[in-house]
């Protein structure tokens, strides 16, 4: 699979096209493709580090879009459309997006933060793939402590390890992506309190630029994997207005 920088995915095939060939000009490798369809194929054949996302894709909308992403997919996704109403605005990022950029938009702005954004997005990665290695030769080294050690008790049911960052749900073994195992020890650790989105925002991820909609997504994953029914959670509670809350039923 081809490895690129940023898709764009615009309609508007002038501005995909000048995009990408300005961000290419200064090595931030880039692609456009001009609809929905081409999107959803073009993310399966090449892995892709963040999305410029237009709202007016022809027939489908880049909201639709960013839902089918954010199923599959843990990017930052950056909406880029000429709509300006606060409720635009609100629904790109109540459903995943991490930045809302209005048409026109000046490229060497625009470049500046998408750079800005994927460096501290791939620092952040490598941070927690360090630390999750360091974690797993630990564990590999440590055969004479108490496996009791490394295993967190979420209800009776549910069992968080924290040497392998993985669930045990009964028999069956979970595998966590490293910012949704590092969102649940965060709530793990403050279980009982409520921790605001802020807090969430600037301690598990230590980015500015990353947004409600992604952490909502997160919490989401998380719910589906630890919830009996993720619609009505008993574990993690959101706090409306607020955070999010870790009960434990132990």
């Amino acid at each position: 699979m081809e490895q690129y920088k940023v898709l764009i995915i615009d309609d508007d095939e002038v501005i995909a096209q000048s995009t990408s060939e300005y961000f290419n000009m200064f090595d931030v490798k880039s692609a456009y493709v001009t609809g929905y369809d081409e999107a959803v194929a073009f993310l399966e054949k090449n892995l892709v580090s963040l999305l410029l996302l237009d709202i007016n894709l022809g027939e489908r909308s880049g909201f639709d879009l960013c839902k089918r992403v954010r199923e599959n997919y843990d990017m930052p996704i950056l909406f880029i459309s000429a709509r300006s109403s606060d409720d635009d605005v609100l629904i790109a990022l109540n459903i995943g997006g991490d930045d809302y950029i209005k048409k026109p938009f000046t490229l060497s702005i625009l470049l500046a933060k998408v750079k800005a954004i994927l460096e501290r997005y791939e620092k952040a990665k490598e941070a927690l793939l360090k630390a999750e290695a360091a974690n797993n030769d630990k564990a590999d080294h440590s055969e004479n402590k108490l496996i009791d050690e490394t295993q967190i008790t979420l209800t009776e049911n549910i069992i968080l390890d924290t040497a392998k960052h993985k669930l045990r749900k009964g028999t069956e073994e979970m595998g966590l992506k490293a910012m949704e195992y590092k969102l649940l020890k965060y709530l793990y650790d403050n279980s009982g309190r409520v921790v605001t989105k802020d807090e969430l925002l600037r301690e598990v991820w230590d980015d500015e630029f990353i947004g409600e909609g992604t952490l909502a997504v997160h919490i989401r994953h998380l719910r589906e994997k630890i919830e009996e029914d993720p619609k009505v959670p008993r574990l993690i509670k959101t706090i409306w207005g607020v955070g999010y809350i870790l009960e434990c039923a132990l």
